[in-house]
C-alpha cells in the first residue's frame, strides 16, 4: 500500500525539483555578478551540497553513509560523468554558441534516457511516450527562442549540446543503478556530489573561490540557497521520485525546468516572451501530463 503512494506521489516529487531547478539561474545569476566562472559555480554548487548533506545523514540516519565499494561506480556516474561533465559540456556550449542553442541540445536528455532505459531497464516504448518525447523536444525549441533566431552553430556547439544531453541524462541511469543495489536517495545524492567535488578539482582553483567570499561574505546566501534548495533538496526529491518510476518518464517531467525559468525570469527579471515561448511551455506542460498518466 506504501509503495503505490510512493508511485502516485513520484512525479509531484520530480516536479518539485525541477521547480528548484529552476530557479537555480537566480543564485548562478548573483555568483557570476561577483566574477565566478561557470565551473567556479559547479564547483560550489557541490561542495556547498557536500557540506549539506552529509552531516544531515550523519545527524538523521548514519547508516545512510555507508556504501559498498564495489558499488562506487555508480556515484563515479552520477558525480563526474553526470554532473560534471554536463556541466562543462553545457556552460562551454553557453560560451562558443549560444544559451538558447545549449539548452535545447541539454534538453535532449529524455531521448537518451528513454533509449539507454530500453537497452539496461528493458523499459518498453509505447505511443504515448513517443508522442510525450517530441512534445517535450518541441516545446523545449519554442521555450527557448531558437525559433526565428539567426546565426549558424559550429560542430564543436553540435557535440558540446549533445555531451551535454546524454551527460544530464545520466544521472537517471546510474541513479536507478545505484536505487537497484538498494541505495537511499539521500546516499545516492550525498555520493554524488562527494564524487563531482573531485571531478571539477582539475576545472577550478579553490583559493580563488575561497578569496571571493573572504571579501564579499553575504555571497554566501546565494551560495547556499543553491546549494540547499536548487541542489541538495532538488536532487534528493528526483532521486527518490526515480526510485519510484521509470526513468524515462522521470526525465520527460524534467523538462519542467526551463518552463520554471522562463516563467521566473519574465515575472522578476522583465525578461520578455513570445507567442512561440507561450506556446513551448503548453507543449512541456501537456507533455508532462502525458507521461505521467499510466
Amino acid at each position: 500500500m506504501e509503495d503505490k503512494k510512493m508511485q502516485k506521489l513520484a512525479p509531484l516529487l520530480v516536479a518539485a525539483a525541477s521547480v528548484l531547478w529552476g530557479i537555480l539561474f537566480v543564485f548562478v545569476r548573483k555568483l557570476s555578478e561577483a566574477d565566478f566562472s561557470a565551473m567556479d559555480v559547479v564547483c560550489v554548487r557541490a561542495y556547498g551540497s557536500v557540506a549539506v548533506l552529509f552531516p544531515g545523514l550523519f545527524v538523521v540516519n548514519r547508516k545512510l553513509l555507508k556504501v559498498r565499494v564495489k558499488d562506487s561506480w555508480c556515484f563515479v556516474g552520477t558525480g563526474v560523468f553526470s554532473i560534471v561533465f554536463f556541466s562543462y559540456c553545457y556552460f562551454r556550449n553557453v560560451q562558443v554558441s549560444s544559451a538558447a542553442f545549449a539548452s535545447i541540445l541539454m534538453y535532449t536528455s529524455p531521448v537518451w534516457v528513454t533509449l539507454l532505459s530500453m537497452i539496461f531497464f528493458k523499459e518498453k516504448m509505447n505511443r504515448s511516450k513517443w508522442i510525450a518525447l517530441v512534445m517535450a523536444l518541441v516545446g523545449c525549441v519554442l521555450v527557448s527562442g531558437m525559433i526565428g533566431g539567426a546565426g549558424a552553430v559550429s560542430v564543436q556547439g553540435i557535440l558540446l549540446g549533445l555531451g551535454s544531453g546524454i551527460g544530464y541524462g545520466l544521472y537517471s541511469i546510474f541513479g536507478r543503478f545505484a536505487l537497484n543495489k538498494g541505495y537511499h536517495p539521500m546516499t545516492v545524492s550525498a555520493y554524488t556530489f562527494l564524487l563531482a567535488c573531485v571531478g571539477v578539482l582539475p576545472f577550478v582553483s579553490v583559493s580563488s573561490i575561497i578569496n571571493k567570499f573572504v571579501q564579499n561574505p553575504m555571497l554566501l546566501v546565494p551560495a547556499l540557497c543553491m546549494a540547499v534548495l536548487s541542489t541538495a533538496m532538488s536532487f534528493s526529491l528526483y532521486t527518490l521520485g526515480l526510485a519510484h518510476m521509470e526513468p524515462g518518464r522521470a526525465a520527460v517531467l524534467a523538462t519542467l525546468e526551463p518552463i520554471v525559468s522562463t516563467v521566473v525570469g519574465v515575472a522578476f527579471y522583465q525578461e520578455s516572451i513570445s507567442v512561440t515561448m507561450f506556446a513551448g511551455i503548453v507543449l512541456v506542460l501537456v507533455s508532462s501530463i502525458i507521461i505521467s498518466k499510466k
